[in-house]
């Protein structure tokens, strides 16, 4: 929990964002479609952990919810490339995490470390 510091939320939003245009800009051989469930499992994936580490859990399910969505509705619902999934994927994230972020708290209280 100490990795998170106070902000467990917005730190795996941005993992997730991260990782989520990784997948979109740096594999050549992947098609819009592989990308978009790479990037639909990644954000379920980072949803999840979020709702583990913070309380209450509806708004970091909601985020990872409307995150896979948007990923496979840009991949199997529109015409899109795979880079566009990513950007789209990752905005999404980003949003959404600022969002969450003030509706979370850690499920346990960090500790600050006492001087010895």
């Amino acid at each position: 929990m100490r990795i998170f510091s106070r902000e467990p939320a917005l730190i795996i939003a941005s993992i997730s964002a991260g990782l989520s245009l990784l997948v979109s800009f740096g594999f050549d051989g992947l098609s819009a479609e592989q990308a978009a469930a790479i990037v639909a499992v990644i954000s379920a994936v980072f949803a999840a952990a979020t709702a583990a580490i913070t309380r209450p859990i509806a708004p970091s399910a909601f985020t990872g919810l409307v995150a896979a969505a948007v990923a496979l509705l840009a991949a199997y619902g529109l015409e899109v490339s795979q880079e566009t999934v990513g950007a789209l994927n990752a905005v999404i994230l980003a949003v959404l995490g600022l969002l969450t972020r003030g509706q979370v708290a850690p499920a346990v209280t960090p500790t600050r470390p006492t001087a010895v």
